[in-house]
């Protein structure tokens, strides 16, 4: 236990500063947990901690990740692009894959071995691709659903290959019968989340009452259940966490402290796991001899570029073949271009049973981290990298899921068009129908389709940054449009467009909304400003008369009620 305190301590006190420095300057943390990971590893070297205990906080921190990322699954909005998703992560898996374990054979690892670099390069990273990358507008558009939904099948496919490969079947050493009997276990514990999803949680949060306290030690006692159901059947913990993730109930707003509770516990394991990442990594000719270095760095490099730039290449055009547009298919495609921390377990679980060497084990690690950063960074310049290869000509146009989504009549003109259906655009859309004023909704979010389409008469499902979106809402007839999407990105690239149809724009602070209107918006809303300006009406109508506590409550009522909806709506 002292060992475990001096590594897990040993480890937090070195990327403190590096993640200070990396706050500071407003760069990717990823490169620099990583950093501090390795500084770490020498410190750890320095205590006398032995690898093995790395290489159980590995296990164990990627266990908990694991967990809280099945908490955050939402099965019913995965489902509006489920079946492209489905062909994108297979196509992923069997060429990806199968060129992986190609090219390891030919740099001269055993087949059995092979197997692992194909796992590694064809599976990517739910922590990097959804956790630190993605904002909470990101989502929820159409490239949010893609890469979640796509994150998801590769999960029950890791899944799968933890419990066969768990049984020694890579070496061919594991009889049949130990097979099936780890693969019934591991879906058996996911069944069982299945139900008490459905039948038990909220059973729970009754018990639970108004205390988040008490709501998160059930779901603590969730987790420990399932890992120990894993552990008793002796299939990996990693199962048994992910199957306790998907027994939690995916409702933000009824259990708002839960999930707030369990978003900070992901945040201290996203730490561990990639300093841990960076403290496992051997460097080559320094801690390696030349010949078994250059190895190493040929897997590592091969694992690098598939993983980086075929992966990406693969899936955007499996998305094309689709009819996604290019700009989403794109963006898609650089958000799950690294190694899956799956893939790690894997490979770690695989050298403890001794069925990889620990030059292809460390091979394995380089990648991870070497995708790790490069998907950071091409995270962080995903507008700039797509930009580019439409400069190049290098991504064809395709609006079949826009075509197919979208319903506006061929007569409509003079009309208003609201960009999202939040809270704001379904007001905004309220008050065009009391005018009867024809309008068009934009909207980004495939969960939402169903629920525009059924209120409204006119639906665009696109990406208001494609030049195709507009032309399907037929904005060169529009009277106005009127943003509600606070995002800087989004509300320059309408004004880019210099539309006959004035602008009217969301802002999340007094100085974008100062710089949008200087570069041409007519309006810009501010939320923080708007709220308080209500607010002083309410209080003056209150005391002037005009309005009585009584109305002023169910006002407010029917607002908050609203409010709800729309956010429900959000997570369907």
């Amino acid at each position: 236990m002292s060992d475990l305190l001096t590594a897990v301590s040993i480890m937090f006190i070195v990327a403190g500063p590096f993640l200070l420095v990396a706050n500071r300057y407003n760069l990717p943390t990823v490169p620099f947990f990583l950093l501090a990971g390795i500084a770490a590893g020498f410190g750890l070297d320095a205590f006398g901690i032995p690898d093995e205990l790395t290489l159980e906080i590995a296990q164990y921190g990627i266990a908990l990740l694991v967990f809280s990322f099945g908490v955050g699954i939402d099965i019913s909005a995965v489902r509006s692009v489920i079946w492209d998703s489905e062909l994108a992560a297979l196509a992923q898996i069997l060429v990806v894959g199968s060129v992986g374990y190609a090219l390891s054979v030919a740099l001269g690892v055993a087949p059995s071995e092979a197997i692992y670099v194909g796992i590694a390069a064809a599976l990517s990273s739910t922590i990097v691709g959804r956790g630190l990358v993605q904002t909470g507008i990101q989502s929820r558009l159409v490239r949010g659903r893609l890469s979640n939904s796509i994150q998801f099948v590769q999960d029950l496919f890791a899944i799968l290959l933890v419990l066969v490969l768990g049984t020694g079947l890579g070496t061919g050493t594991a009889e049949a019968g130990p097979v099936v009997m780890a693969v019934g276990y591991g879906f058996a514990l996911i069944a069982a989340a299945f139900l008490v999803n459905r039948y038990l949680f909220d059973a729970i949060g009754r018990l639970a009452g108004d205390s988040d306290e008490l709501m998160i030690l059930g779901v603590v006692s969730l987790l420990a259940a399932f890992v120990g159901a894993a552990q008793s059947a002796n299939i990996s913990i990693i199962v048994g966490a992910f199957a306790a993730g998907l027994a939690v109930r995916h409702d933000p707003i009824e259990y708002l402290g839960l999930f707030n509770g369990l978003e900070s516990v992901r945040d201290f394991f996203v730490a561990i796991f990639f300093v841990t990442v960076g403290a496992l990594i051997t460097f080559p000719f320094v801690e390696a001899g030349w010949d078994e270095s250059v190895g190493k760095l040929l897997i590592a490099g091969g694992l690098v570029v598939l993983t980086a730039v075929v992966k990406p290449a693969i899936t955007t055009a499996v998305l094309l073949f689709r009819g996604y547009e290019r700009r989403t298919a794109t963006l898609t495609a650089l958000s799950i271009d690294q190694v899956s921390e799956f893939a790690l377990i894997i490979a770690i679980q695989a050298l403890l049973l001794e069925q990889i060497s620990e030059t292809l084990f460390d091979a394995i690690i380089l990648a991870a981290a070497v995708t790790m950063v490069t998907s950071s960074l091409s995270q962080r310049y995903d507008e700039q990298i797509y930009r580019a290869l439409v400069k190049r000509g290098l991504l064809p146009s395709a609006h079949g899921k826009i075509d197919a989504w979208s319903n506006v009549p061929d007569e409509l003109s003079d009309h208003v068009i609201i960009v999202g259906y939040g809270r704001q655009g379904k007001r905004l859309a309220q008050t065009c129908d009391d005018l009867d004023q024809p309008y068009v909704v934009v909207e980004n979010d495939p969960a939402r389709r169903e629920t525009v389409a059924a209120e409204s008469d006119a639906v665009v499902v696109g990406d208001a940054m494609e030049d195709y979106t507009w032309e399907k809402a037929n904005v060169d007839d529009a009277r106005i449009i009127l943003s509600t999407v606070a995002s800087a990105p989004v509300s320059r690239r309408l004004l880019s467009y210099n539309f006959d149809a004035d602008i009217v724009l969301r802002a999340s602070d007094q100085s974008e909304a100062r710089a949008l209107l200087e570069a041409g918006a007519l309006y810009v809303s501010v939320s923080e400003l708007l709220a308080g300006q209500q607010l002083a009406e309410h209080v003056e109508a209150l005391l002037e008369g005009d309005l009585t506590a009584a109305d002023l409550r169910e006002e407010r009522q029917a607002d908050l009620a609203l409010r709800a909806d729309v956010i429900q709506h959000h997570l369907q």
